[in-house]
């Protein structure tokens, strides 16, 4: 199941521009807390704390306990601006949900058994379509990763989401076709579909 997180926040009574370039000359990213049938509640966070949030590589797919002083709210991160130049966190909107809402999140994907695969030990190459995977699952267990076995996979095959087991209660948002995940090609197939994508770029 993935982590939940926390952090720290306080509250903010100004909006605007010219408020929140101060409160990041100050090292604070605001943000909102919005959702649950609630009144939108501003806060500004420590840009470090998030910061450090933000590398572990699953904030967006976490349960985020924020803390503003009047006790811990619930949510799950929905966006995250960053500076174009500079990459730092300039917002973040956070969504208000109670403990067992269904959400929609992305999931990583993990594939395992690369050595049990007859395609990839002759050589053949795993084209990933979808790194992440969009399910629609219970607050209380969100999924850190999902795991797709390549055992038996030979060149050739391919993979959807009717082949991936998912953990119990857990839905794809796409439920009306039964969409690829990935696909096991040949080297020179992989080559040949590069080259043809490039060649009207350059022809342009």
């Amino acid at each position: 199941m993935s982590e939940q997180l926390t952090l720290s926040a306080e509250t903010r009574d100004r909006a605007g521009k010219g408020a929140s370039r101060a409160l990041r000359r100050e090292g604070r990213v605001p943000a909102v807390i919005y959702g649950n049938k609630q009144e939108p509640t501003s806060i500004s966070l420590n840009e470090r704390e998030l910061t450090k949030l933000l590398g572990t590589g699953h904030f967006m797919n976490s349960v985020v306990m924020v803390d503003a002083g009047q006790g811990a709210v619930r949510t799950l991160p929905k966006d995250v601006a960053f500076h174009p130049v500079t990459d730092r966190p300039l917002h973040v909107d956070f969504l208000r949900i109670g403990e067992h809402s269904s959400v929609t999140v992305a999931v990583p994907v993990v594939f395992t058994d690369e050595d049990a695969s007859p395609g990839i030990t002759k050589g053949g190459v795993l084209n990933i379509v979808r790194h992440e995977l969009e399910l629609v699952v219970d607050a209380a267990d969100i999924p850190g990763e999902i795991q797709v076995s390549l055992k038996g996979l030979d060149v050739g095959d391919s993979i959807h989401i009717s082949n991936v087991t998912l953990p119990a209660g857990a839905q794809p948002s796409i439920d009306d076709r039964d969409f690829t995940i990935a696909t096991l090609v040949a080297p020179s197939a992989l080559k040949s579909s590069e080259g043809d994508a490039e060649a009207p770029a350059e022809e342009a």
